[in-house]
């Protein structure tokens, strides 16, 4: 199944503070997401098609590099009329880091944005996103391109 993430052609690398969305990751799907602004992402998000996307983020002044699965694009299940980029560090965090920079490597990608018949068959279906993203960031290329981040050093 790991066959199925496939590289991109070209690495994206993003970064810009932590905003409130839609309050529905941890709510309502009990999946938290660190949300970036769609205007502070810019012009590279309209020319990424919608999907669901792996890589690497950090957080704030941490150096350390966390696994991420993302979702890019409007949410057909709640037919989200702004386009979103929304972040799932694969980690516990203790609490929220709103307003903290986020730096983001994406790398790879999962499969299109769905629609999905009900909400258990979506947060099932992002569970799956996440223990994919898991096991293919643990391999190469996708493993290489955690490097990335030193480059995109916290705003100070």
């Amino acid at each position: 199944w790991l066959q199925s993430v496939s590289q991109l052609s070209r690495k994206r690398m993003w970064k810009g503070p932590v905003v409130k969305g839609y309050g529905r990751g941890s709510k309502v799907l009990g999946i938290p997401t660190a949300n970036l602004d769609a205007e502070q992402v810019g012009a590279t998000l309209q020319e990424i098609a919608t999907g669901i996307y792996i890589g690497w983020a950090s957080v704030g002044a941490d150096p350390t590099k966390y696994k991420m699965v993302m979702s890019v694009g409007w949410n057909p299940y709640f037919n989200n009329q702004i386009k979103t980029v929304e972040p799932w560090l694969l980690h516990e965090f203790p609490g929220d880091f709103y307003d903290e920079e986020l730096r983001l490597v994406v790398n790879g990608y999962i499969r299109p944005e769905a629609n999905f018949p009900s909400l258990e068959t979506l947060i099932e279906r992002i569970h799956e996103d996440g223990n994919l993203a898991r096991a293919a960031l643990d391999l190469d290329p996708f493993l290489a391109t955690q490097s990335c981040l030193s480059f995109l050093q916290p705003s100070l």
